[in-house]
C-alpha cells in the first residue's frame, strides 16, 4: 500500500508557510540578497512572526502586520488577529560563510522524481494535491491510499464547510478511473469522516511554519532529508538545494528513466556539497555534470526573484517551476 496526504491552503500550518513566504517575497521585492529564515506561529488570535530578515529593506511592523493579514484573509479566514512581529538580524557568523559562497546550513537534501503522472510525483501525493487544490481557500485535507498496482484503494476528503462542483470534478476525473478492481466509490470515499465541520484555519487550531514537510516533498514513500522551505531565502541549502535534487531528478527522468532519488548533502560554509549521488531505477551513481555550489544553484534556477508564496500555496514540486 502507497498511502499520502496533502493539505489545503487554509489548514493552520499552511497558513504560516505562507506567511513566511509572502514575507520572503516582500523582502527579496525590495533586494535580492535578502538573508531569511522566518517562523512562523499562529492561532486563536494571534500571530507571532519570528526569526531573521537581513535585507537593505527593512519591513516594519505595520507592514509585517498587513502583509500577515492578508494572506490569512486570502486562505478564507476572516479571525481578528493580534500580529507580533519580531524580526532580527541574521547571525555574522553564519553570514561570514554565506558571503565567501558556503551553504547557509548543513543537512540533507533529497529530490525525488518518478514517471507515474505528469507532474513526475508519486501517484498517491499526485492524487492527494489535486483533491485539496479543488478545495480552494479554506481548511481541508486529502489522503490517498493506492495498492501495488498504484490503484485507489480509498481515500479522505476533510473538507471546511460545503463541497463544491471542483472537488466532485477532480474524483470523477482522477479517482473513479483508478479505482481497484472490485472498489467501488462509496467503499473507497471516507467522505468528512469525523462528520460536517464549519469551523477552520485559525479559528480552530493553532499552526506552525515547517510542519508539513513531507506534504510540502513527496509524500512518505519518500525519504525526506532536510528541514522545512518556507521562510527560508536561497542561500539555505534546506532549499534550494532540495530544488536542485528534484531537477536532477526530472532531468533522470525525462532522458528515460522510471525512478529517480537524489541525494545531496552540505556543511555549513562550504561550497561543495559532501555527497551528491542519485538511486536511478535501483541502481547507485555518482552525480556528475552539474555545478552544485549554492551561488550557482542560485543563478541556474533563479532563486533571487519573489516567487516563494506560490510554492507554499500550490506545491514546491511538480508545478512547471525551473527545478521541475
Amino acid at each position: 500500500m502507497y498511502t499520502a496526504e496533502s493539505v489545503a491552503i487554509g489548514h493552520p500550518d499552511k497558513i504560516c508557510d505562507q506567511i513566511a513566504d509572502a514575507l520572503l517575497d516582500e523582502y527579496l521585492t525590495h533586494d535580492p540578497q535578502a538573508r531569511c529564515a522566518i517562523e512562523v506561529a499562529g492561532g486563536h488570535g494571534k500571530v507571532f512572526v519570528t526569526g531573521e530578515g537581513s535585507s537593505s529593506h527593512a519591513l516594519s511592523d505595520e507592514e509585517i502586520t498587513t502583509l500577515v493579514k492578508d494572506v490569512v484573509r486570502f486562505c478564507g479566514d476572516e479571525t481578528e488577529l493580534e500580529v507580533i512581529p519580531h524580526i532580527a538580524q541574521q547571525s555574522p557568523e553564519i553570514a561570514s560563510g554565506v558571503d565567501t559562497g558556503g551553504a547557509g546550513d548543513q543537512g540533507v537534501m533529497v529530490g525525488y522524481a518518478c514517471n507515474e503522472n505528469e507532474e513526475m510525483m508519486p501517484q498517491e501525493m499526485h492524487l492527494a494535491r489535486a483533491l485539496v487544490h479543488a478545495m480552494g481557500n479554506r481548511d481541508g485535507k486529502a489522503q490517498v491510499t493506492l495498492d501495488d498496482n498504484k490503484k485507489v484503494r480509498s481515500f479522505i476528503t476533510s473538507v471546511c464547510g460545503e463541497y463544491t462542483d471542483e472537488i466532485q470534478e477532480v474524483i470523477d476525473t482522477k479517482i473513479v478511473p483508478l479505482l481497484a478492481d472490485g472498489v467501488s466509490l462509496e467503499d473507497a470515499w471516507m467522505k468528512n469522516p469525523n462528520g460536517k465541520w464549519k469551523v477552520g484555519g485559525f479559528h480552530a487550531d493553532a499552526g506552525l511554519t515547517g510542519r508539513k514537510i513531507v506534504v510540502d516533498a513527496y509524500g512518505p514513500r519518500v525519504p525526506v532529508g532536510g528541514g522545512a522551505f518556507s521562510g527560508k531565502d536561497a542561500t539555505k541549502v534546506d532549499r534550494s538545494a532540495a530544488y536542485m535534487a528534484r531537477k536532477i531528478a526530472t532531468d533522470y527522468i525525462k532522458g528515460g528513466a522510471r525512478e529517480a532519488t537524489v541525494y545531496l548533502a552540505y556543511a555549513i560554509g562550504q561550497p561543495e556539497p559532501t555527497t551528491a549521488i542519485a538511486i536511478v531505477d535501483g541502481m547507485k551513481q555518482e552525480i556528475e555534470g552539474y555545478d552544485l555550489r549554492p551561488q550557482s544553484i542560485i543563478k541556474q534556477l533563479d532563486l533571487l526573484q519573489p516567487k516563494y508564496l506560490n510554492t507554499a500555496r500550490s506545491g514546491h514540486f511538480g508545478q512547471g517551476n525551473a527545478w521541475d
